[in-house]
């Protein structure tokens, strides 16, 4: 990253995970030894009976997991193509302690895509979300890559985010 800082006459590039850290000593993950912040990279491995389904990934930060869980559903539970999938319009929640320093906060806070259809935001909004709309696709939202492993017939699937510049390989 090009963010994080290289320590003088050493040449060590220290990683700019650290500030995943908290500095409030009784927070579990508080700076100490032996200790390690909540990270946010999160690549995934899904199996299917037993064996290698679809490994996953994205960049992110805090978004990671709930764009990995989308696609994830959409693949599984809706039945998408890995590029479909990838796609398909995604949205975040911001109501928990970002990972970052300053580990911001936004109780309530949603961010959806702008392909959702508005009666989707206003029918969040009528529950008490605060919804903020992002452009049609942001890369913001992640920028998932999957590939699916059909074994039935010997073929490797895949779908990379057109949300970053993103591939997808697979042998």
């Amino acid at each position: 990253s090009d963010q994080t800082p290289l320590v003088p006459g050493v040449g060590i590039v220290c990683s700019g995970r650290g500030t995943q850290s908290w500095t409030d000593a009784g927070h579990p993950s508080s700076v100490a030894p032996g200790k390690r912040p909540r990270l946010t990279p999160n690549p995934a491995l899904a199996f299917k009976n037993g064996e290698l389904f679809m490994p996953f990934g994205t960049p992110s930060g805090d978004v990671q997991t709930q764009a990995m869980l989308q696609v994830f559903l959409n693949i599984n539970v809706f039945g998408m193509a890995p590029q479909e999938a990838v796609e398909a319009p995604r949205f975040a929640t911001y109501s928990y302690p970002g990972s970052f320093q300053p580990h911001a906060y936004f109780p309530g806070r949603l961010q959806i895509e702008n392909r959702f259809d508005r009666s989707v935001s206003d029918a969040l909004e009528a529950l008490g979300h605060k919804v903020f709309r992002w452009d049609d696709t942001t890369p913001r939202a992640g920028s998932v890559c999957a590939i699916i492993n059909d074994r039935k017939h010997g073929v490797l699937h895949g779908g990379a985010d057109p949300r970053r510049p993103a591939y997808v390989l697979g042998w």
